[in-house]
C-alpha cells in the first residue's frame, strides 16, 4: 500500500484508459482520489501523453515529484494498433464528428493497400487535425473548429517507424503503428485514404506502448482506486 509520501515524492502510474474519457478526466479523478484518500488540499498529477476520448490504452500518469520526467516520457516512440475505415472522412478525422464526404473504394485492392502503406514509413510532414487540443494565438484548435473560425495549420515533420497492415475486412484496415512523438494517428488514417484516391477517416485506436511502457501492465481507474485503499 502506498503512502503519502509515496505520492509525494513521486509515483509512476501506468493506466488503462477507458473509452470516452478524456486524458485530463483521467487525471482529475487520479487527483480526487488521491486527495481525498490522505486529506490533502493539493497533489501534482499530470500524464505524459494525450490520448483522444475515442481511444483507449496506455496513458503514463505522474505524481508529485515525478511530474518533472512527464516531458521526457511524453518524447519517447508510441505504439498504436487501430483500425481506418476506408470511403469516408469526418472533419475530425475520426468519429467524434459525422461523415461529411464519401468516397469510391472500387479501385482499392490489397496490394494498393499495403504497397501504400510502405511509403509512410520514415520522416513524413504530417498537418495535425484541426480538432485537436494544439493552440494557436492562445485558442485551442477544436474550439476554433467548433466555432467555424477558419484556422490555418503547420505541417510538422513526424516519424513512422512501423505501420503494419495485420487485417484486412472489407472497408476497414486493421493496423500497427510504431511513431514518433507528436504524430497524429487521425491524421495518418487522413492523409491514408487520401493517397489511396479515395478517402478514410480512424474508427478505432489503441495506445500499447510508449517507450518501454506496456499497456499489458496498465490497470484500470477502478483498480487505482481499490489499490489506494488496500
Amino acid at each position: 500500500m502506498k503512502t503519502v509520501d509515496d505520492f509525494k515524492e513521486g509515483q509512476l502510474i501506468l493506466i488503462d484508459k477507458p473509452l470516452k474519457w478524456t486524458s485530463f478526466q483521467v487525471v482529475n479523478k487520479v487527483r480526487w482520489h488521491i486527495k481525498k484518500t490522505f486529506d490533502l488540499k493539493k497533489i501534482k498529477v499530470g500524464h505524459a501523453g494525450t490520448l483522444d476520448p475515442l481511444a483507449t490504452g496506455l496513458l503514463v500518469i505522474c505524481t508529485g515529484k515525478m511530474t518533472k520526467q512527464i516531458q521526457r516520457y511524453q518524447a519517447q516512440s508510441k505504439t498504436y494498433t487501430g483500425t481506418l475505415t476506408l470511403g469516408s472522412t469526418t472533419p475530425s478525422y475520426d468519429l467524434e464528428t459525422d461523415i461529411d464526404t464519401t468516397f469510391p473504394t472500387a479501385h482499392i485492392t490489397e496490394k494498393i493497400i499495403l504497397e501504400t502503406a510502405e511509403k509512410f514509413i520514415g520522416n513524413i510532414e504530417q498537418y495535425p487535425p484541426i480538432f485537436s487540443a494544439l493552440k494557436k494565438d492562445g485558442k485551442r484548435l477544436y474550439d476554433l473548429a467548433r466555432s467555424g473560425t477558419p484556422v490555418a495549420v503547420e505541417p510538422r515533420t513526424i516519424r513512422i517507424d512501423k505501420f503494419n497492415i495485420t487485417n484486412i475486412d472489407e472497408q476497414n484496415i486493421h493496423f500497427e503503428v510504431h511513431c514518433s512523438k507528436g504524430t497524429y494517428i487521425r491524421s495518418l488514417a487522413h492523409d491514408f485514404g487520401k493517397a489511396l484516391n479515395s478517402g478514410a477517416h480512424l474508427s478505432g485506436l489503441r495506445r500499447t506502448a510508449i517507450g518501454d511502457f506496456s499497456v499489458e501492465n496498465a490497470i484500470t481507474i477502478d483498480e487505482f482506486i481499490q489499490n489506494l485503499v488496500q
